[in-house]
């Protein structure tokens, strides 16, 4: 049997091929949701994943202020950011973040499951998230996907 035949196949930006999918998170958990999407933005889905390079596909969440979590997190859990100024420290809550602003709730998630660095930051890049059932992507032909399809 020829062993040179068998090749290790990489992906690179152009040989990859990325899709458009569709996720609504309506009445779906946080940290479950997160964790699918940030598989989906990786490319870990696929069968020719490629560790080093931006294969995944591009992600649409919609409804994002019917996400759901669990417990007493919508009350107790304690987001801490810092504004950079002394005694600049800010705490919310996720209830305050749905009220303001519900879509930064799945992107924060999302992105702390994805690498920390340069290439994580471009695969955030291909993550859209809209607080409402509309989003600006039907140009695309997103596929919709449930989650445990995933």
């Amino acid at each position: 049997m020829d062993y040179r035949s068998y090749k290790t196949i990489f992906v690179n930006d152009k040989s990859a091929t990325k899709e458009w999918v569709l996720i609504d998170a309506t009445d779906l958990v946080l940290g479950r949701l997160a964790s699918r999407i940030a598989l989906v933005l990786r490319g870990k889905n696929k069968a020719n994943f490629t560790p080093h390079t931006d294969c995944g596909d591009n992600v649409i969440v919609i409804n994002a202020e019917k996400v759901r979590l669990t417990g007493n997190k919508l009350t107790d859990k304690v987001y801490i950011r810092h504004t950079g100024y002394p005694g600049g420290q800010r705490f919310s809550t996720p209830k305050e973040i749905l009220q303001r602003k519900p879509v930064a709730l799945i992107e924060e998630a999302v992105r702390g499951m994805l690498p920390k660095n340069r290439l994580g930051a471009q695969m955030f890049r291909n993550l859209h998230v809209y607080a409402g059932a509309e989003h600006k992507h039907e140009a695309q032909k997103p596929r919709t996907i449930k989650l445990n399809e995933i």
